[in-house]
């Protein structure tokens, strides 16, 4: 059983199946050469960047993700400011410190293959790195992939799932579930709520202050990413030209009277949701919810209903929105994908919006299965949405999307808090199989590949 604190990772924009995965298997595969006493021998490492991390890793940062996963960088540690440094110096020296550690000779463009001609059998986010030693002897090769929001895995774990998937971290969890039908369940039974429910499953895998404080840091950093994203004006990098916008439209918000709030449901929400992608754009620190990409919706929902002048009288709130949030996506994450390279954005901004309404719904004091309906109806609604950005940037329509998916969050969870019982003709197990087998149906060219919709029928200024 997957822990929430693994769907939600602190990392650097502007993806996480494309940044912030890349970024972690580089840094496991050095580890790899530590830990079997290959480093010293390493004179040369070359990487080949597969399907949509070659046909979209320029964009999304794959390749200077990986070139800092080599050099050691850890993606929830990673100091954009830094990593700019690094990377400047290792493009001038053509050098490269493997993890910190061994200096080899390096050159980007010669030793990062952008293969977007192979397309994985197992996973579309294919990474294959190797090392070599002096006399042009393979040392070690190790096939990887990243499977969204910030996961990867190995071929042979790909190949071959847990037998257990109940086990984390040598421990059992007391209440096991692979189906929102369980899930829900397990909460009539128990008379818990969701939130409540996983919170005991969490206490089998580390003292409960850790997984409170975790929570508290994650909802610290989605926090700081708003506030970032407030006060940051310019054009985003890439070359699309795209002017941020949060910051005009924070200031015409924030001048009105606080009583005017709630009139302005619309425009608070796509002012704090943009703030956030436009950080994730321009590679800043953000909260992958449960993906970069969509990484806006989730603190945005969050800001508007849980902030407070005290942030003390909020933080059971918010621990509350993101243990039921957590629940909704870790569904997703083991019933299908959150990657958009296999679903498509549905399986971004869909499951974001999907979560976000739950936990929303959860505040407001839904039942476990108003819970569930709430989720349902964000992703009924999101259903075949595709992943086509613009130049293979995480700008256009990214951004808006998720404004968009944050206000449809809100309206999924209203409309489930008049449904008494389960009454709904589409469970959450249903939609979830529905979208798994969209984005399975879905054209290649619409899954985060830039070769189809928006992004070729947009002219590139």
């Amino acid at each position: 059983m997957l822990s929430i604190l693994d769907i939600f990772r602190i990392g650097i924009g502007p993806s996480s199946s494309h940044t912030v995965g890349p970024m972690r298997i580089a840094r496991r595969f050095v580890r790899a050469l530590e830990k079997a006493g290959e480093l010293p021998q390493v004179t040369r490492v070359a990487v080949e960047l597969q399907g949509s991390l070659a046909l979209t890793g320029i964009g999304h940062g794959t390749v200077d993700a990986t070139i800092l996963g080599l050099a050691g960088f850890r993606p929830e540690r990673t100091d954009p400011d830094e990593a700019a440094r690094t990377l400047a110096s290792i493009r001038e020296d053509k050098r490269l410190q493997l993890g910190d550690q061994r200096e080899i000779a390096f050159d980007p463009q010669a030793d990062i293959d952008l293969a977007g001609h192979i397309i994985p059998d197992l996973h579309p986010n294919g990474m294959v790195v190797r090392a070599y030693d002096a006399g042009g002897k393979l040392l070690r090769e190790g096939t990887y992939f990243s499977t969204g929001g910030g996961f990867v895995a190995s071929q042979a774990q790909l190949k071959k799932p847990p037998k257990d998937d109940q086990v984390k971290a040598g421990a059992k969890v007391p209440h096991p579930f692979g189906s929102a039908a369980e899930l829900l369940a397990l909460c009539a039974e128990h008379d818990l709520s969701v939130a409540d429910l996983i919170l005991a499953n969490e206490d089998a895998m580390r003292p409960r202050e850790q997984t409170v404080a975790g929570l508290d840091r994650i909802a610290q950093a989605m926090d700081g990413c708003i506030d970032r994203g407030l006060t940051q004006r310019g054009i985003l990098p890439g070359g699309l030209k795209v002017q941020r916008r949060a910051p005009d439209l924070w200031d015409k918000l924030s001048g009105n009277p606080l009583s005017n709030e709630r009139e302005q449901l619309f425009d608070w929400l796509n002012c704090y949701a943009m703030a956030v992608n436009e950080e994730n754009a321009a590679g800043g620190r953000v909260v992958t919810a449960p993906t970069n990409g969509a990484a806006g919706i989730i603190p945005a929902v969050i800001r508007f209903y849980c902030k407070t002048a005290d942030d003390a009288d909020c933080a059971e709130k918010r621990r509350l929105f993101l243990l039921t949030a957590g629940a909704v996506g870790l569904l997703y994450k083991q019933r299908a994908s959150i990657s958009g390279a296999e679903m498509g954005c549905q399986g971004e901004v869909g499951v974001a919006c999907s979560m976000a309404a739950g936990g929303l719904a959860a505040l407001w004091g839904a039942t476990p299965h108003q819970v569930a309906s709430a989720a349902e109806i964000g992703m009924e609604h999101n259903l075949g949405l595709t992943c086509d950005p613009v130049g293979g940037l995480v700008q256009v329509p990214c951004i808006e999307r998720n404004a968009i998916g944050a206000v449809k969050a809100v309206n999924a969870a209203r409309l489930a808090l008049h449904r008494t019982g389960a009454e709904s003709l589409v469970t959450l197990d249903q939609v979830i199989e529905t979208m798994r087998q969209t984005g399975l149906d879905m054209s290649n060219k619409y899954k985060e590949t830039s070769q189809g919709g928006l992004a070729v029928n947009v002219v590139e200024c």
